[in-house]
Order: C-alpha cells, then structure tokens, then sequence
C-alpha cells in the first residue's frame, strides 16, 4: 500500500491536545506525517505554553505532494486565517478533493478560504458568531471535509482522519489499541 502522506500546520497559539492527538493517531496508522511550522521558526509555542519543534518551516514544503491537509485550532487559528499561503494550500487541497480536518476554531480558516459555504460542519462555540451554521455534534464529515469541536474530541478526530485515509478496520484497530472506549 502506498504512504500516505499528511501536512499538519502549526502556528504559535495551536491547542496542544488537537495537534498531537491527530499526528500520534495518523503515524500509528502508518501515515507520513509531516508538521510544518507556519511562521518563521521551527519552534511553536502552544496556548498553554508547550513548544513543539516542527518537522520544517511550510515555505520548504510546498513542492510536496500530500494526500491530506490538517488544520489544530486555537488561537494560531486567527493568526492562520489571514496568511495567504494558508489559505491558497487550503483552496488547493479541497480544489484536488483531498481530505482537510479541522478542529476546534481551525474551521474559521476553511470560511476564510471560502470553502465552508455549501458544506455541513461543526466547530468550537467560541466561533460561532461568525460560523453560524456549526452543527451541534461532536464530529462532522461531508465528504472529504472532517471537522471537529475542541481538544475533548481530538481522539475522536485522528481516528476519522484514519478511518478517510486508512480505511475503518485500520481506524478500529487504533482505536481497540488504545482503549478508547
């Protein structure tokens, strides 16, 4: 089987439990997971003041080819949905019907790259004013498009990143791995 390979972006202010949860859940799958940092340091600082050191900087991936695109929340969310280069590799991703996940505020970055308008999700409440249309569930897929509430529901949101790229056996068997229940 081919590797599938999946971009997570990490900017400083990221919700630490939505990035690692998702990346620890996709490698166990197998998945050749690369984090790249947005800003200009390898070092991320996240909302509750864990530093992650990235795989590389974004600007040295984007001649890469990725088969997914994941997208923690936070408040790196805000700072994300106004970069360009964020928001051309989201428009890009889901013009290639690839799978994007985004969790907790990251959705705001989907509304922002004008991708949310004709497709059910849901989101953290603290967006809601601006996302008026977040479904009350704690997991939402349409499509290839995989969107989640908050850090509560990270697990829940790596294993349906892997059931999309892996298949459900593959996500079940993480899954019994570890004791989710």
């Amino acid at each position: 089987m081919e590797k599938k390979k999946i971009l997570i972006l990490l900017a400083n202010g990221f919700e630490e439990i939505e990035t690692v949860s998702p990346i620890d859940i996709l490698r166990r799958a197998g998945g050749e997971v690369t984090v790249a940092a947005v800003g200009d340091e390898i070092a991320v600082m996240g909302k509750t003041g864990i530093t992650l050191v990235a795989d590389q900087l974004l600007s040295g991936c984007r001649d890469e080819n990725f088969d997914a695109l994941v997208l923690p929340g936070g408040p790196a969310a805000q700072s994300m949905r106004s970069n360009p280069t964020v928001l051309d590799l989201v428009r890009s991703f889901a013009t290639k019907g690839l799978p994007i996940g985004a969790i907790c505020a990251a959705p705001i970055i989907l509304h922002e790259a004008g991708i949310l308008a004709s497709k059910r999700y849901t989101a953290h409440f603290s967006v809601g004013e601006e996302l008026t249309a977040i479904l009350p569930d704690p997991l939402v897929q349409d499509g290839n498009l995989i969107t989640s509430q908050g850090a509560g529901t990270a697990v829940a949101f790596g294993l349906a990143l892997v059931s999309v790229l892996f298949g459900e056996e593959a996500s079940r068997e993480i899954a019994t791995s570890i004791c989710v229940p």
